[in-house]
């Protein structure tokens, strides 16, 4: 495996593996839940998709975890650390199955991340780039302590996104305990 396993109370977060590409594929196939992480498509872009993230373990020592629900054992989404080149800054971005929504697992996945991000990766600042009308991505931001910065841009395929800016620092994330 390319990094790490991190546990929470629910979760195990571990890189991607091959044998997670029908939870991809369900996840990128449904239109609710792909609507503000790229879009739909079909396996095979699903499958490039998380081959691209499993790279970014490669290349650069971290990217988003397979999330997986302990109690099932099914894999629900991929959250994590993220940031492709000319990304606006070091990313804890989230992506849940429909399924899996409503039960604090974004946050929980999430704040796992962060403090991995902070205390293994020495990073100084997290970010969230968030689509203003994607109301649970801002209340997973909001239960987290991340302010809105303001309007940020993606670079190319990804410039016609409006996104949001959500973020803060090691020290405020520290101070919330």
């Amino acid at each position: 495996m390319l990094g790490p396993t991190l546990e929470t109370e629910r979760l195990i977060l571990r890189p991607p593996i091959e044998e997670d590409l029908d939870g991809w594929s369900a996840l990128f196939g449904d239109e609710e839940a792909a609507r503000f992480i790229g879009g739909t498509m079909p396996r095979a872009a699903a499958w490039r998709a998380m081959a691209a993230m499993t790279g970014s373990w490669s290349l650069k020592g971290f990217g988003m975890f397979s999330v997986i629900e302990k109690a099932s054992g099914r894999w629900i989404g991929r959250l994590g650390p993220w940031q492709p080149e000319g990304w606006p800054g070091t990313e804890v971005g989230w992506g849940l199955r429909r399924d899996a929504w409503g039960r604090g697992y974004a946050t929980e996945g999430a704040a796992r991340a962060m403090d991995w991000a902070f205390d293994h990766l020495g990073w100084t600042d997290v970010i969230h780039t968030i689509d203003p009308e994607n109301a649970g991505s801002i209340a997973v931001a909001r239960r987290l302590g991340s302010a809105n910065r303001g309007a940020g841009s993606l670079p190319a395929p990804y410039e016609s996104f409006r996104v949001d800016v959500w973020g803060q620092t090691r020290e405020q994330w520290r101070r919330r305990g």
